[in-house]
């Protein structure tokens, strides 16, 4: 099963904490049977709402296949990790990854290879 991870962690961390949380989640995923497909830093961004007195926060996605037990783990080490303000994991059907590994070739991808 294909999903994807949004993760918006606490704007105090460094670049190298920042990093560091990344991939203790990527490796949590790794170690659990899954396999990350790709990851996107987005950093730091502005948000909608204030979140335990913070009005930004930084950012990360990762798209991932693994075994849906994985994600009740995944869950549990998200809500006890203190930087981790908020975290969405939502299940991608055939279509929705047929459409992000489209939308990151690039948008024309599908007009390249019609006229080559």
């Amino acid at each position: 099963m294909n999903y994807e991870l949004m993760v918006i962690f606490t704007p105090v961390l460094s670049e190298d904490e920042f990093k560091a949380a990344q991939k203790k989640f990527a490796d949590l995923i790794k170690d659990n049977g899954g396999e990350v497909t790709h990851e996107n830093p987005w950093g730091l961004r502005s948000l909608a709402y204030p979140i335990r007195k913070k009005t930004t926060g930084m950012y990360v996605v990762l798209e991932y296949s693994a075994p849906s037990d994985l994600n009740e783990k995944l869950k549990i080490q998200l809500n006890r990790d203190e930087n981790v303000l908020r975290h969405m994991i939502t299940a991608l059907d055939k279509y929705a990854v047929t459409y992000n590994n489209r939308k990151r070739n690039g948008v024309n991808a599908e007009s390249k290879t019609t006229e080559a």
